[in-house]
């Protein structure tokens, strides 16, 4: 949603960090890049009720500006969401929160438009058990209807 702005992200309820959600009705969506991959998939191998994976993975985290959860440092991109609706999904649940802040690296803003940059961001996705690098540009919004320009003869 973009007005208010708003993201979900869906947690199963044995999670460690189901609780801290539920609980504090607070998150960050860190994005990370493609270079952080493996420690995405070492975060996601254990549970933070065993495991300090800040330490072990040696992350170093930031005071978020809105809420009271951390972002991760080296990550270009930080959503910082405040949980408005809880919708039980089966084996998750889903938390649908405003977004409330963002952080962004500076290195990933394009200067002349103020855009972020996926391209140089590289960031990541999961689906089925594998990891995949986003950022290359295959259209825009609008161009599969734009009319084509025809050149005129003189």
């Amino acid at each position: 949603n973009t007005v208010p702005p708003k993201t979900y992200i869906s947690v199963r309820k044995g999670r460690y960090s189901y609780d801290i959600i539920k609980n504090s009705g607070e998150f960050v969506i860190n994005i990370p890049t493609a270079a952080m991959s493996k420690t995405v998939d070492y975060c996601g191998m254990f549970t933070g009720a065993k495991v300090d994976k800040f330490e072990k993975c040696e992350l170093l985290t930031e005071k978020a500006s809105e809420v009271d959860a951390p972002t991760i440092s080296g990550c270009p991109l930080s959503l910082e969401c405040r949980v408005t609706d809880v919708v039980e999904m089966g084996s998750h649940d889903m938390f649908i929160a405003d977004v409330v802040g963002v952080e962004a690296d500076d290195r990933y803003i394009d200067p002349e438009t103020g855009k972020f940059s996926l391209d140089k961001a590289s960031p990541i996705v999961y689906s089925h058990g594998e990891y995949y690098s986003l950022g290359k540009l295959i259209g825009h919004f609008g161009w599969s209807v734009r009319k084509k320009t025809t050149k005129r003869r003189k």
